[in-house]
């Protein structure tokens, strides 16, 4: 429509405007009829007086949050590099079949470069005096770790020890007066109580999460050597390792460590915290002792299946069958037998090979013990004085008495016959094998490799790991080794 058009036709323009007037009275008068119908509602509003809710974990959770801290973790790992004479990525040897080719492969190795990887994880401190329990995996070859606390306060941590047969690691900050977790007590757990998981999942910062104890006793995962995990689906995600398991009363119950995953890297319901009452005990070694020891009675220990009760025929299927008796063993000594069942500890009852392998390790190694057995369907009684459990690992763990140690990183065992052999060393060879050793330990610029045989520490003979150990306290600025590899020795100065 044109302007013309629109101003000739001026009785239409009005009595469009009157019928808008009249439509909008209509509407006008619809509203005061609908305010009519539904008066303004009147809201209660809480007291903001009376703050939160206390129903649920909050007051729980903000007493335990600032004894959990972060783990930043920093260490140097070799990457694989290409074959001299070759361009990187073409013709490289797997390493799966490398061992067929060894130096007639085409092209020499280049030496391995070493990158420095980040990881992060959660601990929990357990004393005022700045002591963290964390996972042994958490700070594994680390060359640098750093504890975040809840207030934002970085510290540079030091690993008093660790223990990688329970995947305990015990560090230390220079800090006084922290907020230390209460410990509770993991053998009074039980199935369906409730259950906290406190870490920093991911980096994203500070989480709880909440579930109940699915199982206790969980063992035979293959995760670690020595199992006794306590089984939540409260969710645990990758960075929650060394954090907190705490119960409803916001104790420390256990250390958050692993979880059943199926390929995906998060949370599916089934996570395994190793329980405080382990925990503490290791520690308690690292502290006192410098090192884990554990105590053998040297068995091969099986669980009654139905069918084996029956064919010993025992009804009742806790206790420990005796599958072996190691030669020269506490139980041999003791008098033992294959084919016996254990079905008491020191009064207490046996329920299956896992609770009594666990329950001997973490006593003193010289402690002495009694057994009840059944043995062809009579009880029998024995005294056992226990042993120390051989081939232990003892490790090097860098700082001592403000300085380096010249071996730190390097992890050792003892020789056994069957490692000598597996080494190409004389059978009657004395010394501690090489199991690990960090590329940025200053052991490896001297040449010390994984698979040597150390026999001497500064002109000392080595027999074993007590011996190592004891030989490295006295070291000072430069050591002296004197190593076996494949049946040569050699002298490396680190």
């Amino acid at each position: 429509m044109n302007i013309q058009s629109f101003w000739m036709r001026p009785k239409t323009a009005i009595a469009g405007v009157a019928l808008a007037l009249g439509l909008g009275g209509l509407g006008i008068a619809a509203a005061n009829r609908v305010l009519n119908d539904n008066p303004p509602a009147t809201l209660k509003l809480a007291d903001t007086n009376e703050g939160p809710s206390r129903t649920g974990f909050a007051p729980i959770v903000k007493k335990v949050l600032p004894s959990v801290v972060t783990i930043a973790s920093s260490k140097v790992v070799e990457t694989p590099t290409a074959f001299e004479g070759q361009d990187e990525g073409q013709g490289q040897v797997p390493d799966e079949l490398r061992q067929f080719f060894g130096d007639r492969s085409r092209g020499r190795r280049s030496m391995p470069q070493g990158q420095r990887e980040q990881g992060l994880g959660s601990g929990v401190i357990v004393s005022p005096e700045g002591y963290i329990l964390t996972n042994n995996h958490v700070v594994d070859g680390a060359t640098s770790v750093t504890v975040t606390l809840s207030d934002k306060r970085d510290f540079k941590a030091r690993v008093i020890g660790t223990d990688p047969k329970t995947d305990i690691a015990v560090l230390k900050i220079d800090a006084s007066g922290l907020p230390a977790i209460v410990i509770g007590d993991s053998s009074k757990i039980q199935i369906g109580d409730y259950a906290l998981a406190v870490g920093d999942p991911f980096g994203v910062g500070k989480t709880v999460t909440m579930g109940i104890v699915s199982a206790t006793g969980r063992n035979n995962l293959g995760i670690e050597a020595y199992e006794d995990f306590i089984q939540t689906d409260a969710p645990i995600n990758p960075g929650n390792s060394g954090g907190a398991l705490i119960n409803d009363r916001g104790e420390l119950v256990g250390i958050n460590t692993a979880i059943i995953s199926h390929g995906s890297e998060g949370n599916q319901g089934i996570g395994f915290a190793i329980p405080v009452n382990l925990a503490r005990t290791v520690m308690d070694q690292i502290l006192n002792n410098g090192k884990v020891t554990r105590a053998y009675l040297g068995i091969v220990p099986q669980d009654l299946t139905p069918a084996i009760a029956k064919a010993f025929g025992e009804k009742d299927l806790r206790g420990a069958l005796v599958g072996d008796v190691s030669a020269d063993s506490p139980a041999q000594k003791g008098g033992l037998l294959k084919g016996d069942i254990i079905t008491e500890l020191n009064g207490k009852p046996v329920e299956d090979a896992n609770q009594l392998r666990m329950s001997i390790s973490m006593m003193n190694p010289d402690a002495g013990v009694t057994l009840k057995v059944m043995r062809n369907g009579a009880e029998k009684e024995f005294t056992i004085k226990l042993a120390e459990l051989p081939g232990k690992v003892a490790s090097v763990h860098g700082e001592s008495s403000g300085t380096k140690s010249a071996l730190a990183g390097v992890a050792v065992e003892d020789l056994d016959a069957q490692t000598a052999s597996q080494l190409g060393v004389p059978a009657n060879t004395a010394g501690v094998v090489v199991t690990e050793i960090s590329p940025s330990s200053p052991a490896v610029d001297s040449g010390l490799r994984r698979g040597d045989v150390i026999q001497e520490v500064n002109r000392q003979p080595v027999k074993n790991t007590s011996d190592f150990e004891a030989a490295m306290r006295n070291s000072k600025d430069q050591t002296l080794l004197l190593v076996n590899r494949q049946g040569n020795t050699m002298y490396l100065a680190v």
